[in-house]
C-alpha cells in the first residue's frame, strides 16, 4: 500500500467517526492552545523589553539615584542605599558633560508628578507630568506626531511650553488643532507645541497620558527637583563600539565629582540595556520553564486520550485488520495506517489550537500586554503535536499490526 492509499484510508477513517475524532481532539487542541498562550505572552514581553530598547538605542544609559538591581535587593540594601546615595545635581551633569570623551550626548530628565490637566470644562486627572531637557528628545528618540519638541531657548526661558501624549490630544482636542492650543496644569497655562505618536497600551497600562515640559519651568512649578521629581541623567555614548568605555567613564567621572575613596562602594546608579535584559533573563529563565511545564501537561493529557481512542479503535476493527491482512497487507502496512490516523488527529488539533490561541492573542494585545507567536513556534507548535500524536499511537498500531490474521477473522 502506498503513501496516498494510506493517507486516504486514514482521513476516510476519522470522518467516519467525526464525533469520537472530535472528541480525541479536544484534548490536543486545549494543550496546543494552553502552551502557545503562554508563550506568546512569553515571547510578547521579550519583544516589548527589546524594542524599548532599541527605540531608546543600544549605546545610551542613564544615572540615577539608585541602582534598582542592587540597592533594592532587600530592606537592609534599601535602608543603606538612601542613606549612602544623594539626589543628582545640575553641577554633576556638567562635570561629566565637560570632561567626558566617549560621550556623545547628555541630559537631564526629572521624575514624574500627578497632576490635574484642563481645558475649557474638559478635566483630565492623574496625568503624569515630568521635566526634560530638549536634548533627551534626540537621545531617547521620541517619536513626534505632530508640531516638535520644545526648544534650547524655552528651556532657558522656562517658558510655560508643553509637549503632549496622544491621548492626552485626543481628549481635550477632540477635532485635532492641539499643536498651539492652551492648557492648563495646576491652574497654570501651557502652551502645546507637540504631540508624541501613539504607543497604545502596555500591561494594561496607558503610554500615551503623559506631558512634558523643559526642566526648568518643571522645576520652577512643580517644587524643585526633589523626592519623586528628582533628576536623573541620560547618556548616549559616541558608538556602540565604546560603549561599555562611555559607561566606565561615567561612573569615575561621577565618583570623582562625589570625592569618593577607591573602597568606597558608587552612591548613585548605571542602568545600561544589558542590565535591564539581563535581569529579565534571570527572573523569567526559570519562571518561563515551569510556566510552560504547565500547560505541557495538558498536552501529555491530549497524547493519553489519543492513545486511549486508539486502542478502542483496534479493538473495534479487529476484523477489518484480519481482513486487510488475509489480502495481503503486511504488518508495516497496518502499523502505518494506525500511525497516520493518530498523527493526522494530532496534527490538526494543534492547528486548530494555534488558531485559537493567535486569536485570543490578538484580543489580549488589544486590551493588556503584547503577545507575540513566530512563525518558527507555530510551525514548532504543529509539529511536536504530530509528534506527539505519532507517539501515542505507536502502541495501538504495534499492537494492532501484531494481530493475528485467522484470530482477528474469528472476531465479533
Amino acid at each position: 500500500m502506498n503513501f496516498s492509499e494510506t493517507l486516504k484510508l486514514a482521513f476516510s477513517q476519522i470522518w467516519a467517526h467525526k464525533l469520537r475524532s472530535f472528541l480525541t481532539l479536544l484534548g490536543m487542541i486545549i494543550g496546543v492552545t494552553a502552551f502557545m498562550v503562554v508563550l506568546s505572552l512569553i515571547q510578547g514581553f521579550n519583544s516589548y523589553v527589546d524594542e524599548k530598547i532599541a527605540g531608546i538605542g543600544s549605546n545610551s544609559f542613564s544615572i540615577r539615584r539608585f541602582d534598582p538591581f542592587n540597592d533594592f535587593k532587600d530592606s537592609d540594601t534599601i535602608a543603606a542605599a538612601q542613606r549612602r546615595n544623594k539626589d543628582l545635581t545640575l553641577d554633576e551633569m556638567e562635570y561629566i558633560q565637560t570632561r567626558a570623551q566617549l560621550i556623545d550626548k547628555i541630559g537631564a530628565r526629572a521624575g514624574g508628578s500627578r497632576t490635574q490637566v484642563k481645558r475649557g470644562t474638559q478635566v483630565l486627572e492623574d496625568i503624569g507630568v515630568s521635566g526634560a531637557e530638549p536634548i533627551v528628545a534626540d537621545i531617547e528618540n521620541i517619536d513626534i506626531a505632530d508640531g516638535r519638541f520644545y526648544t534650547d531657548t524655552e528651556n532657558d526661558a522656562a517658558m510655560r511650553v508643553a509637549f503632549v501624549g496622544a491621548d492626552v490630544a485626543d481628549k481635550l482636542f477632540p477635532y485635532g488643532g492641539a499643536v498651539g492650543g492652551e492648557i492648563y496644569i495646576r491652574g497654570v497655562p501651557y502652551r502645546i507645541v507637540g504631540v508624541a505618536r501613539a504607543k497604545g497600551t502596555v500591561f494594561g497600562q496607558p503610554q500615551d497620558n503623559f506631558i512634558m515640559a523643559p526642566l526648568k519651568t518643571y522645576g520652577s512649578q512643580f517644587g524643585g527637583f526633589i523626592r519623586n521629581r528628582g533628576l536623573y541623567f541620560v547618556v548616549k555614548a559616541k558608538s556602540d563600539k565604546f560603549f561599555k568605555d562611555a559607561v566606565d567613564e561615567a561612573r569615575v567621572l561621577m565618583r570623582s565629582k562625589r570625592k569618593l575613596g577607591y573602597l568606597e562602594k558608587d552612591n548613585f546608579g548605571i542602568i545600561t540595556p544589558d542590565a535591564i535584559t539581563g535581569i529579565r533573563d534571570r527572573l523569567l529563565g526559570t519562571i518561563s520553564i515551569v510556566i510552560l511545564a504547565v500547560p505541557s501537561i495538558a498536552l501529555i493529557v491530549g497524547a493519553i486520550v489519543i492513545m486511549n481512542i486508539m486502542l478502542v479503535a483496534v479493538t473495534e476493527r479487529t476484523r477489518e485488520i484480519g481482513i486487510r491482512k488475509s489480502m495481503g497487507a503486511r504488518q508495516v502496512d497496518i502499523l502505518r495506517q494506525f500511525l497516520f490516523e493518530s498523527s493526522i488527529l494530532s496534527a490538526i488539533g494543534g492547528f486548530i489550537g494555534l488558531l485559537i490561541a493567535l486569536a485570543i492573542g490578538v484580543i489580549v494585545s488589544r486590551l493588556f500586554i503584547p503577545t507575540q507567536i513566530s512563525l518558527f513556534s507555530a510551525i514548532i507548535a504543529i509539529g511536536v503535536s504530530a509528534a506527539v500524536g505519532i507517539m501515542a499511537g505507536l502502541f495501538p498500531a504495534w499492537k494492532a499490526a501484531r494481530l493475528d490474521p485467522i484470530e482477528a477473522l474469528r472476531a465479533d
